[in-house]
């Protein structure tokens, strides 16, 4: 008994020697990782005529620049009116910058600068605008194609996605070109008109124009991740997130092949069964969850910046990935950073009650983290499947995820700098965009790509982006003017 009773003791004690080494170690790891925030000087701040630059934005929304990628041309004169008022509203960015129209209904702005041995830069943002779903108009407050200025705020779809960049980025340029300011070097403004069909005729036109011509890019900015406010748990302060990977985008076809007949004499197995089975078993066996470079970056940087048991947890992966992955599986977006994502997006089948189709297709939708390919996730689908009756075919503008940037680079400790500069209260950490940009279609010419819009958003705002009542502030419509102003001079002044 004695024997036992000791037995017993050695081991309690070697547990608590544990728990004590293992607190050691938790809190050596949270207290050992200072601050990795740039410290920067205030700087004035910039004048900005908010009202009037806000009525400017607001008749750009008015134009019904609807991106579609089977009918390119509808929305041709829509397109064409803006770029008209934007040659109207701009004209000491114009008499600075040459204009030119690429593939038909794209704009590339060349501001020369004045040392010929600087690498250029560019600003992206994109024209074209998401539809509003059918029978949702009368949920707006406000018409969603009248640009109308209501309770602070430019309501209207495209004001924040992204004409709210594009103008600011003008705005900004207009102020700089009445100003005198002459750039060092070479900036390039870009703006595609079909980002939002995967900008296949225009953002990759604009690259291709660019490489042919021997043009190597410093890096470009387009629009991507935002400056966040109560999304993160355990973070006080909002969270301005530099998108430094973006992941790639896969729609695959499922096309299920029956012998078609009367529904009176169903076979064993149909079109639409077999499709559902395979649709099922994509839904049930997704891509596993997986914190990978640009993630765990984001993490490092964040949690000196975290409260109480957030802290411990960023600052301690190594023992509580398992915990924070289950609590980032709890929701879409947070989700999103840490998988390769599976959406069924599209199903088709059958078009009369008594029939058996012969036919049954699906469309799938994934959003690749880097690393993974679509190669990887055709097989991913095939082998999941597992029926070699149902085929699958790659969608047009599928794209690997483009490669990461680091965070080291000269160029994105300006951008963070400019962040902190006209944003002083944020945090600044990259992090990885889970949408498509056009961007990706630069990354052959560019050493670097930052995706990040100087835009303040929290959970209520994320659901306007291509849903309903997308709105934005005129006080943050000012700082966005601002932010690339400074950017600009930071960059290339």
């Amino acid at each position: 008994m004695r024997r036992l009773i000791k037995i017993i003791g050695k081991a309690v004690l070697l547990l608590v020697a544990a728990a004590l080494v293992l607190a050691g170690v938790l809190a050596f790891n949270v207290f050992s990782r200072g601050s990795r925030q740039l410290q920067v000087a205030a700087i004035p701040r910039a004048a900005v005529d908010a009202e009037t630059a806000a009525s400017r934005l607001a008749e750009a929304i008015r134009f019904r620049t609807i991106s579609s990628f089977e009918k390119p041309e509808q929305h041709a004169p829509a397109l064409r009116g803006m770029q008209a008022h934007i040659e109207k509203s701009f004209p000491a960015f114009h008499a600075a910058a040459k204009r030119e129209v690429i593939a038909g209904l794209s704009l590339l702005y060349t501001w020369e600068g004045s040392d010929p041995r600087a690498q250029p830069i560019a600003l992206l943002a994109h024209q074209d605008v998401v539809p509003v779903a059918p029978g949702t108009d009368k949920d707006w407050q406000q018409p969603p194609y009248d640009g109308v200025i209501a309770d602070g705020f430019i309501w209207g779809r495209g004001s924040w996605d992204d004409k709210g960049n594009l103008y600011s980025m003008l705005e900004a340029a207009e102020a700089l070109a009445k100003a005198g300011f002459q750039p060092k070097r070479t900036i390039y403004f870009a703006f595609g008109h079909d980002e939002e069909v995967a900008g296949t005729r225009g953002a990759k036109a604009i690259a291709a124009t660019l490489a042919s011509r021997g043009i190597k890019l410093d890096f470009v900015l387009d629009e991507g991740l935002l400056i966040t406010d109560g999304i993160m748990k355990g973070l006080a302060r909002q969270a301005a997130l530099i998108g430094v990977a973006e992941k790639g985008y896969a729609t695959l076809v499922l096309s299920a092949q029956a012998t078609p007949g009367h529904s009176s004499m169903p076979p064993r197995e149909t079109a639409i069964g077999m499709m559902s089975a395979a649709l099922v078993k994509l839904e049930d066996h997704r891509l596993p969850m997986q914190i990978r470079a640009t993630v765990s970056e984001m993490f490092d940087t964040l949690a000196p910046e975290m409260n109480g048991v957030n802290r411990v947890i960023l600052s301690n992966l190594w023992l509580f990935k398992p915990l924070l992955l289950r609590e980032f599986a709890k929701t879409g977006p947070t989700e999103a950073m840490v998988r390769t994502t599976t959406a069924l997006t599209i199903f088709n089948a059958g078009d009369k009650d008594n029939v058996l189709p012969g036919r049954a297709e699906a469309t799938v939708n994934f959003r690749l983290l880097p690393g993974d390919t679509q190669a990887s996730v055709t097989d991913h689908v095939s082998s999941t499947v597992g029926n070699d009756r149902i085929s699958i075919k790659p969608f047009p503008g599928n794209s690997d995820p483009p490669p990461v940037t680091g965070t080291a680079s000269a160029s994105y400790q300006t951008l963070n700098r400019t962040i902190r500069e006209i944003y002083p209260d944020v945090i600044v950490a990259p992090g990885l965009m889970i949408a498509a940009t056009d961007s990706r279609h630069y990354a052959g010419i560019a050493d670097n790509i930052f995706r990040f819009s100087p835009v303040r958003a929290n959970s209520d705002d994320l659901k306007r982006f291509h849903g309903t009542n997308e709105r934005l502030s005129i006080e943050g419509y000012a700082d966005m003017i601002r932010f690339y102003r400074r950017f600009i001079e930071n960059s290339a002044g």
